[in-house]
C-alpha cells in the first residue's frame, strides 16, 4: 500500500522509552514529564491546543473541590499504654482511682516495702549466707590482761555496755555457751542415778580450755504423793526430786589463763526442765535471809523468794544441797590454786539466773577472802527485795543482767512497779520504804542492766511469743548482734544463725525460711548438727 508523502511524518516510527509516565488528571502527580507527555500527544494528534488546556483546567478545579469535599483521614496516633477513659466516665474514674490510692496508704506501705526490699538486697543474701553456713566461726578474743577486772565488773561495766565493747561481747556469748552446754547435758541423761552422783557429768563444753571439776544438783522441798508414779509412771526424771542443774569448771589451759589474764572458775546453771521445779517457782512468796554479822540496817532485811532458797538449801537424798555443793568445790579449788589470781563467774538462764545470784552471795558471805565473783544471767526473774539488792551490793557482788525488752520472765515475780529508769527512782525514794513495808510481794531487781530487743534482729519476727523471746539461743543472737540502744542489728555479726532457725524456726520471718532451705550451704544432717543442738525447754 502507497502512503502519501503528507501522511509520513505522522506515522513516523519513535523510538522506545521506559520513562513512567503518571496519569495527567491527578494534580498531585503531575510533574514536567506530564506536560511534556500531553505535549506530544498534541504533536501527534490534531487537537486544538486551547482545548486540551481548557479541559486540563476544568479537571484541577474538579480535583481541588473533590479535595475540598472529602474527609482527610486523621494522622496515625502512638500507641497508649494505658487507655483512656471516655469523657462521661473521666469524673467518677478519678474520683475511685484518688480513693483507691488513699486507700492504700502508700505512705505507710513504703518503709516496710523498702526494709523488705533492703532485706533481700544480695548483700543481706550473701549475709544470711555467711551466717547458715559459718557454724562452728567464733570472732577472735583478743588479750584482756590487764583489762580483765574491768570486764569482770570491777567498775558495773561503766562505759562498755551502750554502745557495747566487743570483748565484752565475746565474753558474754561466751558465757551464754556454758549454760547451753548444762542444758544439752541433762537433756541427754535427765534421769539421776545414785552412781552418777559420785563423780562429775560428762559435758561437752564449748571452750575446751576449761574442764568440769563437779556436777551440782537441785533439790525441791515439794514431795508429789506417791500415787502420782501409780497414776503416771511415764514421768520418771520430770517428778524427781534432785535433778542435775549444772557444774563448776575452771580454765586449765596456760594459753588462754595467760589471754584472760587470770585463771577462770565458771559456774553454769541452767533453767527450769522438771515439774518440781516449776512448782518450787510459783511460790512467790518473800522470805528472811539469815542475817550475817557484818550487816545491819537494810541489809538486815534482805528477802528472797521462797521457792529459789527452797532449791538452793534443800539437800537430797544421795546429794547435799546446791548451797553445800558449790562452797566445798570452790573452797578446794581455791586451796588447789593457792596463789594464783582468780576469778568466780556464775551464769545462768531463767531459773539458773535467780539461783546465780544465791550462789555469789553465799560464796561472799562463807569467806571474805573469796575472788571476785561476778554473775552473768540471761533472763532472769526478779529473786529479792530492795534488802537483797542492797546486800549484794554491800558484799561486791557484781551482776550484769541481759534482758530482752520482749522477755515477760524479766518481770516477774511481784508487783510490776516499774522497769529501768523508773524502778531505779522508785528504789532511791521513800516510796521504796513504804513499799518494802505494806507490799509482801515487793521485789527489786539487782545489778547492771544490758538490755537488748527482740525487734531489733532482722531475722525474728517482731511478735515473736514468749517461748521464743526468752530463748537461751535468741538472747545470745541478740547480744551478738547488738551495737548501742540507737543503732540497727549489726552488719558483721558472727554467731551462726542454724541453731536459731532449728529452735525457733517458727518465730523466724518466712522470707529467711524460704531463703534458708534454698540455701546450699544450710545442711544440718551432714554436718551432724541435729544431734548435738538440743532445744532449751525455758
Amino acid at each position: 500500500m502507497l502512503v502519501g508523502s503528507h501522511s509520513v511524518n505522522l506515522f513516523q516510527a519513535r523510538k522506545p522509552s521506559f520513562r513512567n509516565y503518571t496519569s495527567p488528571l491527578n494534580p498531585l502527580t503531575r510533574t514536567l514529564s506530564s506536560c511534556s507527555y500531553s505535549a506530544s500527544v498534541s504533536s501527534c494528534f490534531p487537537i486544538k491546543a486551547s482545548a486540551a488546556t481548557t479541559s486540563t483546567s476544568k479537571t484541577e478545579l474538579t480535583l481541588a473541590n473533590l479535595d475540598k469535599l472529602l474527609p482527610k483521614p486523621a494522622p496515625p496516633q502512638p500507641p497508649q499504654l494505658y487507655p483512656q477513659p471516655d469523657q462521661k466516665k473521666k469524673g467518677s474514674t478519678e474520683n475511685k482511682a484518688k480513693g483507691f490510692l488513699e486507700g492504700l496508704s502508700l505512705a505507710k506501705l513504703w518503709p516496710q516495702v523498702k526494709a523488705v526490699a533492703e532485706e533481700m538486697s544480695p548483700r543481706h543474701l550473701k549475709t544470711l549466707r555467711r551466717l547458715l553456713s559459718k557454724t562452728a566461726e567464733y570472732s577472735p578474743r583478743n588479750n584482756l590482761g590487764s583489762r580483765w577486772r574491768e570486764y569482770h565488773g570491777s567498775n558495773n561495766w561503766a562505759g562498755l555496755l551502750d554502745p557495747l565493747d566487743e570483748n565484752l561481747r565475746r565474753e558474754v556469748v561466751r558465757y551464754g555457751e556454758f549454760i547451753q552446754a548444762a542444758y544439752q547435758s541433762f537433756h541427754s541423761n535427765p534421769a539421776m542415778s545414785v552412781e552418777e552422783t559420785q563423780m562429775p557429768r560428762n559435758v561437752a563444753l564449748p571452750d575446751r580450755s576449761y574442764k568440769v571439776t563437779k556436777s551440782l544438783y537441785a533439790t525441791s522441798a515439794i514431795g508429789l504423793p506417791d500415787w502420782v508414779d501409780d497414776v503416771a509412771p511415764d514421768l520418771g526424771w520430770m517428778t524427781q526430786r534432785s535433778s542435775w542443774i549444772g557444774y563448776v569448771a575452771v580454765c586449765d589451759d596456760r594459753r588462754e589463763i595467760a589471754r584472760m589474764g587470770r585463771r577462770d572458775i565458771v559456774i553454769a546453771l541452767r533453767g527450769t526442765s522438771t515439774c518440781l521445779e516449776w512448782a518450787e517457782n510459783m511460790r512467790a512468796q518473800l522470805i528472811q535471809m539469815p542475817p550475817t554479822e557484818e550487816e545491819g540496817g537494810e541489809e538486815a532485811q534482805a528477802k528472797v523468794e521462797c521457792g529459789f532458797q527452797s532449791l538452793f538449801k534443800t539437800p537430797g537424798a544421795h546429794v547435799p544441797s546446791l548451797s553445800q555443793s558449790v562452797v566445798e568445790e570452790i573452797k578446794r579449788l581455791k586451796e588447789l590454786y593457792k596463789g594464783e589470781q582468780l576469778s568466780i563467774t556464775v551464769t545462768g538462764h531463767s531459773l539458773g539466773a535467780a539461783i546465780a545470784l544465791l550462789v555469789g552471795d553465799e560464796l561472799k558471805t562463807c569467806d571474805k577472802d573469796m575472788p571476785p565473783v561476778a554473775v552473768f544471767s540471761f533472763g532472769g526473774p526478779r529473786v529479792g527485795n530492795r534488802g537483797f539488792a542492797n546486800r549484794m551490793e554491800a558484799k561486791n557482788v557484781k551482776v550484769l543482767r541481759i534482758v530482752n525488752s520482749q522477755d515477760l520472765i524479766t518481770r516477774v515475780p511481784g508487783i510490776f512497779v516499774g522497769e529501768g529508769v523508773l524502778e531505779e527512782k522508785i528504789k532511791n525514794s521513800k516510796l521504796a520504804d513504804l513499799l518494802d513495808e505494806k507490799m509482801p510481794l515487793a521485789y527489786s531487781h539487782v545489778g547492771t542492766e544490758l538490755r537488748v530487743d527482740t525487734k531489733m534482729s532482722p531475722y525474728l519476727k517482731p511478735n515473736a511469743d514468749v517461748a521464743c523471746c526468752h530463748d537461751l539461743e535468741a538472747y545470745l543472737h541478740l547480744v551478738d548482734g547488738f551495737l548501742a540502744s540507737n543503732c540497727p542489728f549489726r552488719q558483721n555479726a558472727k554467731r551462726s544463725l542454724v541453731r536459731l532457725l532449728q529452735d525457733q524456726g517458727s518465730n523466724v520471718k518466712k522470707l529467711y525460711i524460704s531463703k534458708a532451705n534454698n540455701l546450699s550451704s544450710l545442711k544440718l544432717e551432714r554436718e551432724g548438727l541435729m544431734a548435738s543442738c538440743l532445744p532449751s525447754p525455758s
